[in-house]
């Protein structure tokens, strides 16, 4: 079992939702953290509100910027010399038909969503695999296995993070690397709001099934315990969400027809 008090924890997109949920949390139970976002001022109130403040440390990242991300990691193992558990909390998601939504916009999500990402896993992964000590935690989405309508790039995305993360695990299996895969069905964050329209433009509202969901801070709890139980792949959300993802993979035509008529925005 993992132990949170002490560890070296790196979280992207700790500027809002659950990743600062996370940070909160993990800064209480004793962490030596790393928040990252693209705005640093965002970073710093977010500091500011933490236990201990003087043992959280902001570094900027954009993982829209992945030329960049090398350095970044370079920066972030020179605070404390090693990460120990790097959590993948960055993301957009989207909010449109897939005939309406223009190719930039895909890209865009594939961009942040998988290749920044992986640029700062694969540029952190040296050293973990060095100390024979180290856990990647990728926040993905039920929509991860399951595909809805409205969100074709952004499911696409968080399936290609599950083929490039499982494969990860077990190619560094004897190098001591775990790997956990959270899937949260709805959760009450601002990644709706901030989702992008075909045309590249914001949503700029809540959708009625995420202002029902679950609340950061009781999902960001559920992440921790999967952490320190090193748990592979989690599934955090309702009754039918995570049924869902069952029905996906046992009886694929019944869920087909059932997401047809299911009000996911």
């Amino acid at each position: 079992m993992t132990r949170i008090k002490d560890q070296v924890v790196m979280i992207t997109g700790a500027s809002s939702g659950i990743g600062e949920a996370l940070t909160y949390q993990m800064a209480q139970m004793g962490a030596q953290l790393i928040i990252s976002a693209r705005r640093r001022e965002e970073l710093e109130r977010v500091q500011k509100a933490c236990t201990n403040p003087e043992n959280v440390q902001v570094l900027t990242l954009d993982l829209a910027d992945t030329f960049a991300i090398g350095q970044k990691a370079k920066e972030a193992e020179s605070i404390h010399g090693h990460v120990d558990i790097l959590i993948h909390c960055g993301g957009i998601s989207q909010r449109d038909k897939a005939i309406n939504t223009n190719l930039e916009v895909d890209r865009k999500i594939m961009e942040v969503n998988y290749f920044g990402t992986i640029a700062l896993t694969k540029a952190l992964l040296p050293k973990m695999i060095e100390r024979k000590s180290g856990h990647q935690v990728i926040i993905t989405s039920a929509v991860g296995i399951i595909s809805t309508p409205f969100r074709s790039a952004y499911s696409a995305s968080k399936h290609a993070l599950h083929g490039f993360y499982d494969a990860l695990r077990a190619e560094h299996h004897a190098d001591g690397l775990k790997v956990s895969m959270i899937l949260p069905g709805f959760v009450r964050t601002q990644i709706s709001v901030n989702a992008l329209m075909g045309d590249g433009s914001k949503q700029n509202s809540m959708d009625n099934a995420q202002d029902q969901g679950l609340s950061p801070e009781e999902c960001a709890k559920k992440i921790i315990r999967s952490i320190e139980k090193n748990k592979e792949e989690v599934y955090i959300g309702g009754f039918k969400e995570v049924a869902g993802i069952y029905v996906k993979r046992l009886f694929p035509k019944l869920f087909s027809r059932i997401v047809r008529k299911t009000a996911v925005t």
